[in-house]
């Protein structure tokens, strides 16, 4: 899991730096380099050895291709990027599901969710175009369906670190939202990224056996 977690630090640095550079190349060898930091983390963790870990897995997969998908700034790719994000969300909501939720947990942690999704929602729609009004609510419902139930997750098999993944990696969209809808600057991937790809790293992590103790 180290070797996972350096290729994925290695990746982000020289990612944020060819940002700055405005160095095209660099900017899809990094990336692409930190993406697959985090897949060689759930495969030392020991991902194929329980259905969870090959549902996280499969959404690991899934965020590596939104990652590629969001460097051209082509609209249509970028759809597919988000369609590739929406998946892994729901790939991550059905391993939480798998794994077992607290429902009592999941419940007293919705109502929060639904406001902070709502929050969300409203400060991006003014940005959104007509076609970007259908799917970013969609994006949005899944990230709050995933954060909700690895919440009731972590709480039932006492495993903090995958809440801790999932909401780290909703916050770090909110950056790519801002980036992609609001204002486009240097800063916001500058706290998104690292939150990002550290994000994946711990939900990579939780693959391991002893983090989710349940035959699944």
């Amino acid at each position: 899991m180290i070797t996972g977690s350096l290729l994925t630090a290695f990746g982000c640095l020289f990612f944020l730096m060819s940002e700055y550079k405005q160095n095209q190349i660099g900017i899809w060898i990094f990336k692409t380099l930190a993406a697959l930091g985090f897949i060689v983390v759930a495969l030392g963790a020991g991902a194929t050895s329980t259905p969870y870990g090959v549902t996280i897995l499969i959404g690991l997969f899934l965020c590596l291709g939104g990652d590629v998908l969001l460097i051209p700034k082509s609209k249509i790719i970028f759809l597919l990027g988000i369609g590739s994000f929406l998946l892994g969300h729901i790939a991550f909501a059905i391993a939480f599901g798998q794994a077992g939720v607290g429902v009592n947990s999941a419940l007293i942690v919705t109502a929060p969710m639904l406001i902070l999704a709502g929050f969300i929602l409203r400060w991006l729609w003014p940005h959104l175009d007509s076609l970007m009004q259908k799917a970013v609510p969609a994006y949005i419902a899944a990230i709050t369906v995933m954060v909700i139930l690895a919440v009731g997750c972590a709480v039932k098999h006492d495993a903090p670190w995958v809440a801790i993944g999932a909401i780290g990696f909703m916050f770090s969209d909110i950056a790519v939202a801002r980036e992609r809808f609001v204002s486009s600057n240097l800063l916001n991937k500058l706290w998104g990224t690292p939150l990002y790809f550290g994000s994946q790293i711990v939900i990579a992590s939780t693959t391991a056996i002893n983090v989710i103790q349940v035959n699944t």
